[in-house]
C-alpha cells in the first residue's frame, strides 16, 4: 500500500515531541491507575451487591468495543488528532463528576457507560500520535510509553495511600483529578495532521482490511489471546473486593497491583531473550499455563497461611498470564499479518480481548456472589480453553518466510 507524501508541515518535528507525548503517556494511565483497582471498591462500599458491580463494570466493555473504533475512525479524520483528544480528555472530565450524584444503581451504570465511550479512546488517540513520530522521525516508542506503565504504577500506589486515610468514599475524587490532569496536559499534545495510516483500533482500517484475515489461523489464534485476557475478568472485577474482606489496607492493596504491573515491565525488557526464539504458539500456551496455575493458586494462598507474600508470589504471574499475551498478539501479527493490515490486525485482537473480558466480568458477578474467591478455579478452565483455541490454530499455521516466525 502506497503511503500519501508527507506534507511540508508534516516533515517538522515539533519541539520536544518524545517529551511531550510522554508527558500525555503518563497523565493518561494515572487515572486508569485508580480506576480499575479501586473503582470495584467504591462500588462495593455504595451497597453495590456483586451482580450489579459486575454489570457496572462489564456494561461499558460491550459499548466501548463498539465505539472506541468509531472515535479512532473519526478522529483519523479530524484535522489534528490533538483537537479530538483535548475535547475527549474534556469529556471524560466533566462525565466523571457524575460520580457525585446520589450513586443510585441506574445512576453509576449511566454515568459509566458515557464515559467508557469518550475515556477508551484516549489510548489509542496517544497511540496514533506516537506511532505518527516513530514513522516520521524515528522516535523511539517504547521510550515514551513506558512513562505510561510507570505513571499507572504511581496512581495506583498514590491512591492506596490516600483511600487507607479516607476510605473507598474518596475513589470518584482521585479518579476525576487524575482526568483534570490529562485535561491539562493534553493541550501540550503535539500537533502532527492527519496520519497516513489509519489510528490503532480504527475501524476504517478494520473496515477495509479485516475481511482479509478472516482465515482459520488468524481468528482462532486472536480468539485464544482474547480468552486468556478475559480469563482475567474475575481478577479485575472482585480481587480488590476480596483482599478488603481479608482486612488488607488499601495500601498493600495498591501495592500488589503495582507488583503485578512491575512484573509485566520486566517481562517486556527480558522477553526476546528468553522467549524470541519460540513459536507464537508456544508463547501463547505458556501464557494459558501461567493463567491456570495463577487462578489455582489464589484461593489456597490465605488458607495455607501464605499471608500477604504469597499474594505477591502469584501476582508475579501476571508476567507470563498478561504481559506474554500481549507480548504474543504483537507477534502474531508481525510474523503473519502484512503491514498494510496490521491497524485492522490490531483492531480484530481488541474485539477479541475486549468482548472477551466483557463476558467474563458479567459473568464473574454471579460466581462471586456463589463462591467467592473460589470463583477463580472457572477462570482457571476459561484458560484452558483458550489454549485449546491455540493448539487448534498451530494445526492450521501458515508457512512463513525462513526466519521471520523468530523475530
Amino acid at each position: 500500500m502506497k503511503l500519501p507524501p508527507l506534507t511540508p508541515q508534516q516533515q517538522i518535528k515539533p519541539q520536544r515531541f518524545e517529551l511531550r507525548i510522554s508527558l500525555l503517556f503518563a497523565a493518561l494511565f494515572v487515572p486508569m491507575g485508580v480506576h480499575l483497582p479501586y473503582f470495584p471498591l467504591w462500588l462495593e462500599a455504595k451497597g453495590f451487591d456483586p451482580e450489579q458491580i459486575a454489570i457496572v463494570l462489564s456494561a461499558p466493555m460491550f459499548l466501548r468495543v463498539i465505539t472506541t473504533p468509531l472515535i479512532t475512525a473519526m478522529a483519523d479524520r479530524a484535522k489534528d488528532r490533538a483537537n479530538v483528544f483535548i475535547f475527549l480528555a474534556a469529556s471524560a472530565l466533566l462525565l466523571s463528576l457524575g460520580y457525585f450524584l446520589e450513586p443510585t444503581y441506574l445512576v453509576v451504570l449511566a454515568v459509566s457507560l458515557t464515559l467508557a465511550v469518550v475515556w477508551t479512546p484516549h489510548s489509542p488517540i496517544a497511540d496514533s500520535l506516537a506511532l505518527s513520530g516513530v514513522r516520521r522521525f524515528g522516535s523511539d516508542y517504547a521510550a515514551m510509553r513506558i512513562w505510561g506503565s510507570i505513571a499507572f504504577l504511581a496512581g495506583s500506589l498514590g491512591a492506596g495511600f490516600i483511600l487507607s486515610l479516607t476510605g473507598a468514599d474518596a475513589v470518584p475524587a482521585i479518579i476525576s483529578v487524575g482526568l483534570l490532569g490529562c485535561f491539562l496536559v493534553s493541550f501540550i499534545a503535539p500537533r502532527l495532521g492527519r496520519p497516513r495510516l489509519a489510528s490503532p483500533l480504527s475501524a476504517t482500517d478494520m473496515q477495509q482490511a479485516a475481511p482479509k484475515l478472516f482465515n482459520r489461523y488468524f481468528l482462532l489464534m486472536a480468539g485464544g489471546t482474547g480468552v486468556i485476557i478475559g480469563s482475567h475478568g474475575f481478577l479485575y472485577g472482585f480481587v480488590s473486593i476480596y483482599w478488603k474482606s481479608l482486612g488488607i489496607n488499601e495500601t498493600v492493596v495498591g501495592l500488589l497491583w503495582s507488583w503485578g504491573v512491575v512484573t509485566e515491565i520486566v517481562m517486556f525488557m527480558f522477553f526476546t531473550r528468553l522467549f524470541g526464539s519460540k513459536s507464537t504458539e508456544s508463547v501463547l500456551v505458556l501464557a494459558g499455563v501461567g493463567a491456570i496455575v495463577r487462578w489455582v493458586a489464589y484461593p489456597l494462598i490465605w488458607p495455607l497461611g501464605l499471608g500477604v507474600a504469597g499474594f505477591f508470589a502469584v501476582q508475579s504471574l501476571h508476567a507470563v498470564s498478561t504481559a506474554l499475551v500481549l507480548i504474543g498478539v504483537q507477534k502474531l501479527i508481525a510474523e503473519s499479518v502484512p503491514e498494510e493490515r496490521t491497524g485492522a490486525a490490531q483492531g480484530i485482537a481488541y474485539f477479541a480481548n475486549g468482548m472477551s473480558m466483557a463476558i467474563v466480568t458479567l459473568l464473574s458477578g454471579p460466581l462471586y456472589q456463589g463462591f467467592g474467591v473460589n470463583g477463580f478455579y472457572f477462570m482457571a478452565v476459561v484458560a484452558a480453553g483458550a489454549i485449546v483455541l491455540v493448539v487448534l490454530a498451530s494445526r492450521s499455521a501458515p508457512k512463513f518466510g525462513q526466519g521471520r516466525r523468530h523475530h
